[in-house]
């Protein structure tokens, strides 16, 4: 018997009518019914300034997508409207930051063995 590569034929789902709205509009609806503390980069950048707090480099409009708000808590959801939970730093330091977070927790650990010791 000969071996016959078999399809399998779907259905095409049909589509519901309805009324149905354009992406715009959809981005409207949402960036109104976004929380106020939403838009903390743009305030803490405007309270601290447009230079790294780890580094000192400063930076212009150009160059700002390169700074980030980091939360001195860890907290995301609190963002007090004074920024005293914020500092501005460049995508290096708050990489190194988050880095040094995670290898202090690692070295921390006392959980018995490590990987890679011995007894």
């Amino acid at each position: 018997m000969k071996n016959r590569p078999y399809r399998i034929h779907h259905k095409p789902q049909s589509q519901k009518t309805g009324d149905y709205q354009s992406i715009e509009e959809a981005l409207k609806k949402l960036k109104k019914s976004s929380p106020a503390w939403s838009d903390y980069r743009e305030r803490s950048l405007k309270i601290h300034g447009l230079i790294c707090a780890k580094c000192g480099r400063e930076f212009d409009e150009k160059t700002r997508h390169l700074l980030t708000v980091h939360h001195k808590d860890g907290n995301h959801l609190n963002n007090p409207p004074d920024g005293s939970n914020w500092e501005n730093l460049c995508v290096y330091c708050h990489d190194d930051e988050h880095s040094r977070e995670l290898l202090g927790k690692y070295l921390t650990e006392d959980d018995g063995e490590k990987p890679g010791s011995r007894r």
